[in-house]
Parts: structure tokens; sequence; C-alpha cells
């Protein structure tokens, strides 16, 4: 199958579905499908009598141009790779390569592979996303969430020690900015006064967000927080409820979301409906004991068949994890907290509870 897709890139590297396409019209009664037949009107050459369509440059032009990044090929090169295309079709035949086996197990996988993607278009196509779903979506996704965003600094130390000690130092009235960039571990450098911007309580560890939420406006912790970044001393600056974004900024997120979760519950129905019976063990044997070095072979992986489809995010955002607050995140935190036009991914039990265990003390909260 290598070889075969090999010798159809003579000038330019394409897509299989193109070089299929292109091999089609010439192995039809061999790939079992019944090609349109090319009338010299809808023709842009014609090679020993065979023509090739406008449809087929038509294609190539889009597929050089998805690969390409937009950038355009002449003409008369796309016409002079597919004039070559045809005359190794045409070599092919006469030396009766469509009826070798594995000619004929490559057109049927590749016939597999059309028909499959043919069959998702076709629903899609058929089961289009309506508005009330999109608003029910985003009623139940983002419109209806009530989440409040904080405003603080911190003062991140190595010991508990130290943290008290900074603390003694804010109670006889000491600056909280001045004290973090002199102290804090990921001030020293940026000089912002420990400044993390706006941030939600669950981008934070817990005992950190917590401590956030527990606090009053203006006021910072009276006894030190311990993560596993170390020791804080946290202000709370300020609060406020965020908004959400507006249903039309978000539509054409949510839209190709809830496309695919059409398409997960077709698959999943098709599965229930058929009759399957897998064939082969679904995990190998156990290795055998080396007897020579008393020690077992390892084991392989166990292997999985099943159908696969790609969750999508509900937004152009990042799921939000759990992580610790740094200095770096003021330069993030801040104009993302503005661009409320991002919609939230979809909540898991992982991204909720998920905490970047090895983060170094400077690492940003996002």
């Amino acid at each position: 199958m290598n070889t075969m897709k090999k010798a159809f890139i003579p000038l330019l590297v394409v897509g299989t579905a193109l070089i299929v396409t292109g091999c089609d019209q010439k192995t039809a009664e061999n790939a079992a499908v019944t090609a349109p037949v090319v009338n010299k009107a809808d023709a842009i050459a014609v090679v020993n009598g065979k023509y090739i369509s406008k449809e087929t440059l038509a294609n190539l032009e889009k597929e050089i141009a998805m690969r390409s990044q937009g950038q355009a090929v002449p003409k008369e090169k796309l016409i002079e790779e597919l004039i070559q295309r045809e005359l190794l079709v045409q070599d092919a035949q006469q030396k009766q390569l469509d009826k070798s086996p594995e000619v004929l197990a490559n057109f049927e996988d590749a016939k597999k592979s059309i028909l499959t993607q043919a069959d998702v278009q076709n629903f899609m196509k058929t089961n289009p996303v309506t508005d009330a779903e999109i608003k029910a979506e985003y009623d139940s996704k983002v419109g209806g969430t009530n989440t409040t965003e904080y405003k603080a600094r911190h003062i991140l130390v190595k010991t508990e020690a130290e943290a008290k000690k900074i603390i003694a130092e804010l109670d006889k009235g000491a600056d909280f900015a001045k004290l973090a960039n002199k102290s804090s571990l990921d001030a020293k450098e940026s000089q912002s006064g420990g400044d993390l911007g706006w941030f939600v309580a669950s981008q934070m560890v817990e005992p950190f967000s917590k401590a956030v939420t527990a606090l009053e406006k203006g006021k910072y912790t009276t006894a030190p927080v311990q993560t596993q970044f170390g020791w804080h001393v946290i202000l709370r600056e300020d609060s406020r409820a965020q908004t959400p974004p507006p249903l039309e900024a978000v539509k054409e997120q949510l839209t190709p979301f809830l496309q695919r979760k059409k398409l997960q519950t077709m698959l999943e129905n098709l599965r229930k409906q058929a009759k399957v019976e897998i064939l082969v063990p679904l995990t190998d044997e156990k290795p055998k004991v080396d007897a020579e070095n008393a020690k077992p072979a390892e084991a392989a992986q166990p292997v999985t068949e099943e159908v696969v489809v790609e969750e999508v995010k509900e937004a152009n955002g990042k799921a939000v994890e759990e992580k610790a607050p740094t200095e770096e995140t003021k330069t993030e935190a801040a104009p993302a907290a503005e661009n409320k036009a991002q919609v939230a991914p979809e909540p898991t039990a992982e991204s909720k509870s998920e905490v970047t265990e090895n983060a170094k003390p400077a690492e940003v909260k996002k």
C-alpha cells in the first residue's frame, strides 16, 4: 500500500482521498464503485481518450490550498499532476495491477474510509444542530453560571516561620506589595507586589482558594496558608460577579461541540443495535518467567478495540486546572478575565480535582 501511494505523488504531496478519487474513475469495476461519466465539456484534459474532470481539478486545488495554508499553486502544474496520475493509472491497468490481490485490498480499505466519511457528513446534514439546542446548552453551561472572581496578592515563602514573620510585619503596618517584592519566591524578579490579577477560586489549589473566599475585602490571612508549593500570606483586594458572555458570542463554539455530541450518540446507538463478536483476546498472555534470571519478562500493554470520537471543548479557553497561584499569572490572568467571550469547557471530575503536584513555586496558575 505504501508503494502504491508513492507512485501517485510525482509532483505534489497530496491526500490519499484525492489519489483514490483519481483511481476510482479507472477502477470502478474492481472497487465496486460506479464512477460518473465525464463529458468533454466538463473536462480539463483528455489522456488517451480518457477525460479528466473539472471537479477533480477543483478538489485538488482545495486540497493543496489547505495543505499549503492558502498558498496558490499554478494551475498548469496541477493539471500536469493530474495528467501524470492518469498516465500511471492507465499504465497500471495495462499491466493488470488493478487485478492484483494487494491493490484490490487497498481499494477496499479506501472504499471503507470514503463511506465512513460520507456517512458522518450525511448524518451531520440530516441532523443539524438547532437554535433551541444551542440555547439549552448555553443556559446549562454558560448563561446560568454564577461565578465570583477574586483579585488578590500573595507572598510565598519556604517555611511557616518566615510566613509568620511577614504577618507580624503586616500587623505593624508594613506595605504588602513591598514585602512581596522583598520576600516572595515568585515576586523578587517581577517586582509587581505579588499581584495575581483576577481569578476564580477553582483555578487555585484548595487551601489557597478556601483562604481567599473566607477573607473580607482588604484583609490578609492572619495565619500562614500551606500548599504543596510552600507557605502563603494572602491579601484579598476585591471581588466581583463574573458576567457570562452573550449567546451570540459563543454560538459558533457551541455548535461543533453539539454536532459531535449528536454523532457520539448515533455511534453508541449503532453499537447497541449491532451484533458484535470480538474474535481475538483483548489482552496478551502473561509472560513466562525467565528461569535463568528468575525475572518475569515485561507484559504487553492491554489492547482494546473501540470506536473513539474526539471530545470537543465547548470554548476556545483551555480547561481550568487547579494550580498554585504565582506572580507569573499577572500577565495572563487579567487579560483572560476581561475577555468574556470565551466559554469554559464542560467540567469533569478530573478537571475539578486535578492539581499540579510537581510544579515549581514560579509556575503559573493558568
